[in-house]
């Protein structure tokens, strides 16, 4: 949000995924975020249209997606059990032994039981964060890190 990269339609997540992956072959990639469920009015109506598109989107890019929802809290949606999700997956990936890498995309603390649960495990769990804002405990807990600039993800945006 930050970084107001708004257009997630125009963005090429496959290539995304492929640049962060290197010459690794990526085992699967999802895509975590809170549903949007309609209310009757025209704006929660609009945000299901796009979320909607957006979804179709990442299936096009060979992404898989995880939802969680949304909870509106003091007039803002928050997201919700997506945390969770993402925790899961990274617990599920670790002891069924389907990679030997995990990169996290996501400066969200809540996921460090489960990040060092893989890494005492023997997986690799690179964090991926943004330079405007990283977490240090992610850094700190994570086999790797990277940095990401505003720069370095406009090259995957093609304008819609």
């Amino acid at each position: 949000k930050d970084l107001h990269l708004n257009k997630l339609l125009g963005f090429d997540f496959a290539s995304f995924a492929k640049n962060l992956v290197n010459k690794d072959k990526i085992v699967e990639a999802t895509y975590f975020i809170g549903a949007v469920k309609t209310n009757g009015s025209e704006k929660t109506q609009r945000l299901f249209n796009d979320q909607r598109k957006l979804l179709a989107h990442l299936s096009k890019n060979k992404f898989k997606y995880s939802l969680g929802y949304l909870m509106k809290s003091g007039g803002v949606f928050r997201e919700k059990g997506v945390d969770v999700n993402i925790a899961v997956m990274l617990l599920a990936a670790t002891y069924e032994n389907t990679t030997d890498r995990i990169i996290l995309v996501s400066s969200d603390t809540d996921l460090l039981p489960a990040v060092k649960k893989a890494r005492e495990k023997g997986k690799i769990v690179e964090y991926v964060g943004f330079s405007h804002k990283p977490s240090l405990a992610m850094i700190a807990n994570c086999s790797s890190s990277r940095l990401l600039t505003k720069n370095d993800i406009s090259q995957f945006i093609k304008e819609k």
